[in-house]
């Protein structure tokens, strides 16, 4: 019975993100989309696929990442020159990954993490502490008034990674953070009221950024992402209980 129990495998819900990429799929393999072709606007494409534009940016920068999509900040999104079975192989990882190692991905996410806000701390510049700090006083604003913050958690850690003046590891973290957050905040892997334990952890960290503290702003990082960590180093993926409740 365990062994049949092993077996089976866990049914993934497809998120807005992986559905809009799947239509831009279909679209470029049938020949609706060429090479070279430029995509609708962001609004455009939000009307039309019915979601918010968060949704859309997330799916275009994943699809950028991956060299899919070039965006010219003067013209606009464009298909890129990749030949159908190139880009039929490579947006069918797209939209397994994040999915098959819940694991591994929290465990890259632990270490890039680190080491941006170091090289945040040292880099940083005044315009970077200022959308930090606004970043932090929208996030707790929504948590003080019990509504969602999950994008806002998102930005403050992307705009952590912006300050690292490293492109990759921004680049990387974009395609992380967002569906790891998701996730967590989703499957309530750290409790309840995350949400307000995290305030202080954010403060701290942007403290030791402002400082040019690099120390300091990794203590306070690990510090933020410890409950993170030790989830990973368990093994305790996609339960259905809480784990940090039970520690």
């Amino acid at each position: 019975m365990e062994s049949f129990i092993e077996n089976i495998k866990t049914i993934y819900l497809e998120s807005p993100v992986d559905k809009i990429i799947g239509q831009l799929k279909q679209l470029i393999t049938s020949g609706q989309l060429r090479p070279g072709d430029k995509l609708p606007a962001e609004r455009a494409l939000s009307e039309k696929f019915g979601v918010g534009r968060s949704y859309i940016r997330e799916a275009i920068l994943k699809l950028e990442f991956y060299g899919l999509l070039k965006t010219n900040p003067q013209s606009g999104t464009y298909v890129s020159g990749l030949s159908i079975n190139v880009i039929d192989s490579i947006i069918s990882d797209i939209i397994k990954f994040n999915k098959d190692d819940f694991n591994g991905l929290l465990e890259a996410r632990y270490y890039l993490e680190l080491n941006a806000v170091k090289l945040a701390a040292e880099r940083r510049s005044e315009e970077d502490v200022r959308e930090l700090y606004e970043a932090i006083l929208n996030y707790d604003n929504k948590i003080n008034k019990e509504k969602s913050a999950v994008e806002e958690d998102m930005l403050f850690h992307i705009k952590i990674a912006k300050a690292s003046k490293n492109t990759v590891i921004e680049s990387m973290i974009l395609i992380l953070v967002p569906d790891l957050i998701k996730n967590i905040v989703v499957n309530k892997i750290c409790g309840e009221n995350r949400g307000i334990t995290a305030i202080p952890e954010h403060r701290a960290i942007l403290k030791a950024i402002e400082e040019h503290d690099v120390d300091g702003a990794e203590k306070a990082m690990a510090v933020h992402l410890n409950e993170i960590w030790h989830v990973s180093k368990a093994g305790f993926v996609k339960k259905k209980y809480n784990w940090c409740s039970e520690r």
